[in-house]
């Protein structure tokens, strides 16, 4: 049997292209050699979403964009987290064996009681139970389905460690119970640049959505920042925002022929940021029609989800009996 490689994508609204490049697009690569579960987080939403149309609608958006993107249901499990409850309780499970110097130590914590001691608040000001146990929840997720691989952004490496410890603790008490998994981490693809330098993320309104219409979407990449020289001049690509975008979307030889421009002296900021431009709404221009077609389809989509929880639950059930039994609970 194949090995079981794991994604899931909480919906947290409009993909954008470092999503696709970061997660997305290896996730889906996955399926060419493990068998893959791809998992739309809608609890794991909760700690921060709190309008019930919202989340529901969120959840259509990330189905749809997912499937507009390539995602193939025939070679991926793919299914909403809310529809496999053994999920929750091995959350419970596990959390019975998690320490809580280990929660204390997660990143997002730690950065949520950075922010409050900054502002002058108590730490754990505003933090509610959902966010500190977070990474417990997505231990389960892991750990549920047996899974060998989890592709994850360097930032994300912690939660798949703690997953680690969490299941090394149970299978040290009972016997081998769980798999111990692996973070998949693609280096090229760590990090892509916003249009203002930083890394690309809704939380710095920097993006550029995938499925932007094309004046919107030509808008997004002329306001990426740049420097001020001329087109003359002498140019460091690998500090350049433009080129760090560019050189995912367009062929090997034309990001080199760039590059040696760069260098030369001879490139103009502007002429990079249409042909950028080109290539992206080029590349999802039949995505966008796929993604506005199915979103609008919510039926359809809950079908597909639920089929994909059906096989998944196949998967989880089996685990979660062996765990039951492991531990004496009936």
């Amino acid at each position: 049997m194949k090995k079981i490689a794991l994604s899931g994508i909480k919906p947290a609204g409009e993909l954008h292209i470092g999503n696709y490049q970061g997660m997305i697009k290896p996730a889906l690569d996955l399926a060419a050699e493990y068998q893959a579960l791809y998992f739309i987080a809608d609890y794991h939403a909760l700690t921060t979403v709190r309008d019930r149309k919202a989340l529901n609608q969120l959840v259509y958006d990330v189905a749809a964009s997912l499937l507009a993107l390539g995602l193939d249901t025939e070679k991926i499990i793919f299914f909403r987290q809310a529809d496999v409850p053994e999920i929750f309780e091995l959350t419970w499970i596990l959390s019975c064996f998690t320490s809580k110097g280990l929660l204390n130590r997660a990143h997002a914590y730690k950065a949520a009681v950075d922010a409050n001691r900054d502002a002058g608040k108590r730490p754990d000001a505003d933090i509610n139970a959902g966010l500190y146990n977070y990474p417990v929840l997505m231990a389960a997720d892991i750990l549920l389905y047996g899974s060998h691989f989890v592709p994850v952004g360097q930032d994300q490496r912690q939660h798949v460690e703690i997953a680690r410890d969490i299941a090394d603790t149970l299978n040290h008490n009972y016997g081998r119970i769980f798999v111990l998994p692996e973070p998949l981490i693609q280096d090229a693809v760590m990090t892509i640049p916003g249009i203002d330098g930083r890394k690309m993320s809704k939380n710095y309104s920097n993006t550029i959505p995938i499925f932007a219409d094309s004046q919107a979407m030509r808008k997004r990449v002329m306001r990426i920042l740049t420097d001020s020289k001329r087109p003359e001049e002498s140019k460091n690509p690998d500090a350049c925002n433009v080129f760090g975008i560019y050189r995912y979307f367009a062929a090997p030889d034309a990001v080199e022929a760039k590059r040696n421009l760069y260098l030369q002296g001879g490139l103009a900021y502007s002429e990079i940021k249409h042909e950028l431009y080109e290539l992206l709404d080029k590349k999802y221009a039949g995505s966008r029609e796929v993604y506005l077609t199915l979103v609008e389809d919510q039926p359809r989509l809950d079908a597909i989800l639920s089929r994909g929880a059906e096989k998944a639950r196949v998967i989880g059930m089996r685990v979660m009996e062996k765990l039951r039994r492991k531990i004496g609970i009936k």
